[in-house]
């Protein structure tokens, strides 16, 4: 898989008017003089947006193509979401799921984890001469 590629194609087809009714057209040959896997072609055809989506495809890109296939806004959202359900977390690209959960979730669980070693350290051995 080449999310390089898969990305190139969606661009040329977004803004290139000939392009995209070539591949509406025949769809299997405009995607013949790529490099893509069985997978990215088959989401290609079908318009996949949760596949795309799931496969790393930038959503200023995907939204476009999305349009292109006459797909409303508040749907492409549902299929993004669809897509997670179905395929499982974005498996590359910038919304690639790392295990980060945002700036708040990330300092609380340093602070406990700094109480649990200060607490862990305080064990009655190491309190002596401390009272």
């Amino acid at each position: 898989m080449s999310l390089y590629y898969l990305q190139k194609v969606l661009y040329q087809i977004n803004r290139d008017p000939t392009q995209r009714q070539q591949f509406l057209a025949q769809p299997e040959v405009y995607l013949a003089t790529f490099e893509l896997d069985a997978e990215e072609r088959e989401a290609l055809v079908k318009a996949d947006i949760g596949l795309l989506y799931v496969l790393g495809v930038n959503g200023q890109i995907l939204m476009h193509f999305a349009a292109a296939n006459e797909i409303p806004w508040d749907d492409y959202l549902e299929l993004m979401r669809v897509g997670l359900r179905t395929h499982g977390p974005v498996r590359a690209g910038v919304y690639a799921a790392t295990g980060y959960e945002g700036v708040s979730a990330h300092s609380a669980r340093l602070a406990l984890e700094r109480r649990q070693q200060s607490d862990a350290g305080a064990t009655p051995a190491n309190t002596k001469g401390m009272n």
